[in-house]
């Protein structure tokens, strides 16, 4: 536990970068042995727009660091947050602030973003990717990171989360982000087993699906317990469902990037009423 907090104490820049893009090129090589979905696209021109809203991602994030590193170190100096009130040992501490980083800084703000109209507006350019694969995992807009890195300040500051924990926290929603991401096929009893704790692919494309209400469950970031908890987990045929989003669902209008940065400010659009529910 000490080795542990002591890596993600001083975590250098470098490794942060070998887990990002050293596990998406693994993610995306993978792909190719057995892919859910063989699409029929432009696989380049797929990756350079969502390596561009990674690479924006990143820079609202390196812009605003200071601000996770002192509020990180404030809420330790200032006894601020629940993991400040409570006594806990190593491992439970490890857990319950893992979970509680995930539920405020992730769940919740996924859960807004979907039913506040302006925040959907920014965090509809995730949605409109009809190729979701291991990139799809940081297209965000960066309109989207900056309160995206809002609410995980908030998260820092209520669950009293130390440094050490935040960059482990964000190490592995780096790699879960890709791995829930990933265009390959598992076995089920994998998926299965995994998902009673941890949100999995086959979970998490459900949320992917063009239409609601599929699109509007399954929210979680690292741990499956909070959708379950708060009842919106959606279990689905992965084989039948079909990406992107039913109001952006042009190739013209997904695949422009200047346009995908316009989005956010050209106007809401209603999401189409279907006659009869879909059953997948």
């Amino acid at each position: 536990m000490e080795a542990l907090i002591n890596y993600f104490e001083t975590i250098p820049s470098s490794h942060r970068s070998i887990i990002l893009f050293g596990g998406l090129t693994v993610f995306l090589l993978l792909e190719n042995a057995s892919p859910l979905f063989r699409f029929k696209y432009n696989k380049w021109k797929h990756l350079g727009i969502n390596l561009f809203f990674t690479f924006t991602t990143i820079l609202v994030n390196f812009l605003m660091a200071f601000l996770l590193l002192k509020t990180s170190f404030w809420v330790e100096s200032a006894n601020v947050g629940l993991l400040q009130w409570i006594s806990l040992p190593g491992i439970a501490f490890l857990i319950v602030g893992l979970l509680l980083l995930d539920l405020v800084g992730a769940y919740t703000i996924h859960y807004v973003e979907h039913h506040v109209k302006w925040m959907w507006q920014f965090h509809v350019i995730h949605h409109t990717d009809m190729h979701v694969d291991a990139s799809t995992s940081n297209r965000h807009h960066p309109g989207e990171s900056v309160f995206r890195f809002a609410f995980t300040l908030l998260a820092i500051i209520i669950v009293g989360a130390p440094f050490w924990l935040v960059m482990l926290y964000q190490a592995m929603s780096a790699f879960f982000g890709q791995f829930t991401h990933w265009n390959i096929k598992l076995p089920a009893w994998f998926n299965k087993a995994l998902g009673w704790l941890f949100v999995t692919p086959d979970m998490h494309r459900v949320h992917h699906h063009y239409r609601q209400p599929y699109s509007d469950t399954n929210y979680g970031n690292i741990f499956s317990v909070w959708d379950r908890v708060f009842g919106t987990y959606q279990n689905a045929d992965n084989s039948k469902l079909v990406y992107g989003v039913d109001t952006y669902h042009t190739h013209e209008e997904t695949n422009d990037i200047w346009n995908l940065l316009k989005i956010p400010f050209v106007g809401y659009r209603k999401p189409i009423e279907y006659q009869e529910e879909e059953k997948l």
